[in-house]
C-alpha cells in the first residue's frame, strides 16, 4: 500500500517573508497568501496571512503611528500654551482695562488677587507688578464689594466709582465670575471698568438744555399771563393801560418765538453736525446778502456796516447756514456797537491754520472756542466781525458758546437775547469742520472770527487744455 501523498512541507519562510516585502505587506501579500491556502497551503500559511492582512489595513488607511504619552502630553502643553498667550494677547489689546482677579475667602477683601492685568488697566491704575493684591491696585470699596460678590455670590457684580486724578472720570466697574474647570479649583472673575464720563455729561447737559429751555420759555410766558389777566379784568376799558401793555406783551411774544426758532435751529444743526457739505459756496457774496438784510437794523442803532472782501472768498460748505454764521455774529455786533460807529466784517483767505488763528487786536484776551482737527486740510478762508463796544471780560470769553449763557448786560434790557446765537455759531463751524475764535478790549469792543475750509482752486479751461498739448 503506498504510503498516503503528503502536503509538500513549508520550507522557504524566508521567501515568503521576501515575496510580502516586495509587495509591500499589503493587500497584494494578502491576496497571495490567500492563493497559497487555496491550493492546500492554507492550515500552514493561516497566521502569516493574518498578519498580512493587519500590514495590508495599516498601509491602506495610512493610520499615523501612536503617540507615546509623555509626548501626547507635551504635545497638549503646547497648544493650551499657545492658546494661552493668544488669549492674553487679545485682552492686551483691549481698549478698556481688564483684570482676573482670584479669592479664597468671601468677605474678605484683602484676600483677592489679581493674576493679570492689560496694559489700559496698568495705565490706570497703579499696578507696579504682573500679579498682587487687588486692593492696592483699585482701593474703591464698591468694586471690591463687587468682585466678592461675582467671585461667591450671584457670579456678577457691578458698582461705579470715580478716579480722584485732576481730570476726574466716572468708571463703571462690571465683575463676571469664570468657569473654574481646569484652574485647581480657585474661583476666578474678569473685571471689566467702562469709562462713562463723557455720557454721564451729555446725559446732564441734555438735562440742564431742558431746565434751561422751560425757565427761558416760562419767564415771557408768565409776563404774557399776567398782562392778558390785567387787560381781560380791571383795565379792560382802559386805553392807556392797553397802549403800555400791548408792545410788551408783543415784546415777549417776539422773544419766545426766537427762542423757540432757535432751539428748533439748534436742534437741526445737531442731527446733521456729522456730515460735512460739500458745495461750493461764495462767501464774500453771503456776507453781502447779510450786510442788505441787516441794514434796516444798523440804521435804527445809527451803526454802519462796512464790509472788507477779499478777492477770491470761496469756501467748502451750506449757504444757508453760512448766512445763519454770519448774520448771528453781525447782529451781536450792531447790538453792543455804541452809536456812531462802524461795524466791520472784514474776509481773509487762502490762510494755514496758524493764519487763521492769528489775532486781530494787539493786547486784546482771546480765546479758542472751536478749533478744526489736526487731520483738515490745508488752506482756510476768515470772517472777522468787529465792533467798537464795551467788549467782553476775560473770565466770560471760554463759556460764549455755552446754551443760554449770557454775560452782564445780555440778559435784560435792549440787549437780552436767548443765549443760543453763539452756540448756533460753534455747531455749524464744527459742521463745516472749521473754527471760531474770539478777541476782546474792555472798553473798546470785540472780534468774532469763524474760518472756513477754502474751496480748492480749480484749473482754468486754457490752462488744462494748454497741459494736454503737451502731453
Amino acid at each position: 500500500m503506498a504510503p498516503a501523498r503528503r502536503s509538500p512541507p513549508f520550507r522557504q519562510p524566508a521567501n515568503l517573508a521576501w515575496i510580502l516585502a516586495t509587495t509591500g505587506a499589503g493587500a497584494s501579500g494578502f491576496l497571495i497568501l490567500a492563493l497559497l491556502g487555496a491550493a492546500r497551503w492554507w492550515g500552514a500559511l493561516a497566521g502569516v496571512g493574518i498578519l498580512a492582512l493587519i500590514g495590508g489595513a495599516a498601509i491602506l488607511f495610512r493610520r499615523p503611528p501612536l503617540t507615546r504619552p509623555r509626548e501626547a502630553a507635551q504635545a497638549n502643553g503646547r497648544t493650551e500654551a499657545g492658546q494661552d498667550r493668544r488669549f492674553a494677547a487679545m485682552l492686551e489689546a483691549l481698549a478698556d482695562p481688564v483684570l482676573l482677579v482670584t479669592g479664597d475667602h468671601p468677605d474678605d477683601l484683602a484676600d483677592h488677587r489679581f493674576l493679570f492685568a492689560n496694559a489700559a488697566a496698568r495705565a490706570l491704575l497703579p499696578i507696579q507688578h504682573a500679579q498682587g493684591l487687588l486692593a492696592t491696585a483699585i482701593r474703591a470699596p464698591e468694586v471690591l464689594r463687587a468682585v466678592d460678590q461675582a467671585l461667591f455670590g450671584e457670579g456678577i457684580g457691578e458698582a461705579a466709582f470715580q478716579t480722584g486724578s485732576a481730570q476726574s472720570k466716572v468708571w463703571r466697574a462690571r465683575a463676571q465670575r469664570l468657569d473654574a474647570a481646569g484652574t485647581g479649583g480657585g474661583r476666578l472673575a474678569l473685571l471689566t471698568l467702562r469709562d462713562e464720563t463723557e455720557m454721564l455729561a451729555s446725559v446732564r447737559s441734555r438735562a440742564d438744555f431742558l431746565a434751561n429751555a422751560s425757565h427761558e420759555l416760562r419767564t415771557p410766558l408768565a409776563s404774557l399771563s399776567g398782562f392778558i389777566e390785567t387787560l381781560g379784568g380791571h383795565a379792560r376799558d382802559d386805553a392807556e393801560a392797553r397802549q403800555r401793555f400791548l408792545p410788551i406783551m408783543q415784546s415777549q411774544a417776539d422773544r419766545m418765538r426766537r427762542l423757540i426758532d432757535n432751539l428748533m435751529s439748534l436742534s437741526s444743526i445737531e442731527q446733521a453736525e456729522h456730515v460735512q457739505p460739500s458745495a461750493e459756496v461764495d462767501l464774500g457774496a453771503a456776507v453781502s446778502d447779510v450786510v442788505d438784510a441787516l441794514g434796516p437794523l444798523a440804521r435804527a442803532k445809527n451803526v454802519r456796516l462796512q464790509k472788507n472782501a477779499a478777492a477770491r472768498a470761496l469756501v467748502v460748505g451750506d449757504r444757508d447756514q453760512i448766512v445763519q454764521v454770519t448774520q448771528n455774529l453781525a447782529e451781536n455786533a450792531i447790538k453792543y456797537a455804541p452809536a456812531g460807529s462802524v461795524v466791520n466784517l472784514d474776509l481773509a483767505a487762502d490762510l494755514d491754520l496758524a493764519g487763521a488763528q492769528r489775532p486781530a487786536r494787539a493786547g486784546a484776551a482771546s480765546h479758542s472756542l472751536l478749533a478744526p482737527a489736526p487731520v483738515s486740510v490745508g488752506r482756510y478762508v476768515a470772517l472777522s466781525v468787529s465792533d467798537a463796544g464795551r467788549g467782553i471780560a476775560r473770565t466770560s470769553l471760554p463759556r460764549l458758546t455755552e446754551r443760554f449763557y449770557r454775560v452782564e448786560g445780555q440778559k435784560s434790557g435792549e440787549n437780552s437775547g436767548t443765549g443760543l446765537g453763539l452756540a448756533i455759531v460753534k455747531h455749524i463751524m464744527n459742521r463745516h469742520r472749521g473754527g471760531l475764535w474770539v478777541e476782546s478790549i474792555e472798553g473798546q469792543g470785540a472780534t468774532f472770527t469763524a474760518y472756513f475750509p477754502a474751496a480748492p482752486v480749480k484749473a482754468k479751461p486754457e490752462a488744462a487744455a494748454a497741459r494736454a498739448d503737451v502731453g
